[in-house]
């Protein structure tokens, strides 16, 4: 898993509308990458709500924000529709961003184990260094635990 003081990785994606979205559109801002694992669940809906919520206090930060998760663009379009999402959503359905950041990881839910998106955060500052990782993302918190130093 990509850490603090990584570099952005090169990618890009297709955000809700089927347009082509990169990491180098984001050159000389501060990024946030969160990645979910499945668009229109219920905690997933409260982190990309949370961020949304809370938009505004993110963007006078600075923060340009990218929601990630392995859904089809038409799934992705659905949940930004949705919410009203005031930022994209990338659907990376062949996971290859997913891979370059190592989110795809071996998860257990009731005592059953699988690969699936491990729920991250990414924080990038202006050169696209990754200034910290939340890896235990609070979904009714999300905003807040980025906006903490």
């Amino acid at each position: 898993m990509l850490k603090a003081g990584d570099k952005l990785p090169t990618f890009s994606g297709l955000n809700q509308e089927g347009e082509t979205v990169k990491s180098s559109d984001f050159k000389g801002k501060k990024l946030v990458v969160f990645f979910y694992p499945q668009a229109n669940t219920p905690t997933c809906t409260v982190e990309a709500c949370n961020l949304s919520d809370n938009y505004s206090e993110l963007e006078k930060a600075g923060y340009k924000l990218l929601g990630i998760s392995a859904d089809s663009v038409k799934k992705q379009k659905n949940f930004h529709t949705k919410y009203s999402f005031p930022y994209d959503v990338i659907a990376d359905e062949n996971r290859e961003i997913i891979q370059k950041f190592g989110v795809w990881q071996e998860k257990k839910t009731f005592g059953k184990t699988y690969m699936g998106i491990v729920r991250t955060t990414f924080i990038f500052d202006e050169d696209g260094i990754c200034v910290r990782v939340i890896d235990k993302v609070k979904s009714k918190e999300a905003a807040a635990q980025i906006l903490e130093n």
